[in-house]
């Protein structure tokens, strides 16, 4: 698993954009209006907001959150200190990175790399993810119709990590949904399957199924 503070911004596929207008800010929030194309976005202290139907190359932030607003695309989206919340039908032509905070991908969404975080919730619906996920102290939900080709993975916590919970992340495959690479927890979780998902080998975890709309509380 790669998270560095010095988040790259290398985007995984070429994409053609239509603006290669750039903004980069040490202080302030960057907002891309509906339709608008930009190149790359940068800020330090601010959070990043692409309206919907929009293109951005990427995204960046250090202490601030990313929004991106339905049918719009982008390249990589990276934040440290915040979430990331993509609307319905979103290409992301990259990966999904955050140290310190949720992400959300709505119904639709096609993410071309990995999604990665280290504390922070991950949720899916509906939601194509051409990489692995990889996470360390957030709950996870592949929500129905989802599909991950590069499966799942919890690393053992780093003791110097601050932070780190000792609650068990809960980890759910929903209906329909389908894992295709192996599920590897080097770390306890609660681990839920739907009847109807598929996945690959399950290392370190049993998993408990489930036939209801959603898994049984904790």
């Amino acid at each position: 698993m790669s998270l560095s503070l010095a988040i790259a911004l290398a985007i995984a596929a070429p994409v053609s954009y239509a603006s290669d207008q750039n903004i980069d800010k040490v202080n302030g929030s960057i907002t891309v209006n509906d339709g608008e194309s930009y190149g790359k976005l940068e800020t330090v202290n601010g959070s990043i907001h692409i309206g919907a139907n929009a293109q951005a190359e990427s995204a960046e932030t250090v202490n601030g959150s990313i929004r991106v607003g339905a049918r719009s695309r982008t390249g990589e989206l990276a934040t440290v200190n915040g979430g990331i919340r993509v609307a319905t039908a979103v290409q992301v032509n990259g990966s999904l990175e955050t140290v310190n905070g949720e992400i959300f991908v709505d119904r639709g969404g096609r993410v071309g790399g990995d999604i990665e975080t280290v504390n922070g919730a991950i949720g899916l619906i509906g939601t194509e993810v051409n990489g692995r996920i990889d996470t360390v102290n957030g709950d996870l939900t592949v929500g129905a119709d989802s599909h991950v080709t590069g499966g799942i993975h919890y690393p053992k916590p780093d003791p110097k990590w601050f932070g780190v919970s000792r609650k068990p992340p809960r980890v759910v495959i929903g209906p329909n949904a389908r894992v295709d690479g192996p599920l590897v927890f080097e770390r306890p979780v609660t681990l839920y399957v739907h009847s109807s998902a598929r996945t690959g080998a399950i290392t370190g975890a049993t998993a408990q199924r489930y036939s209801t709309p959603v898994p049984p509380s904790p």
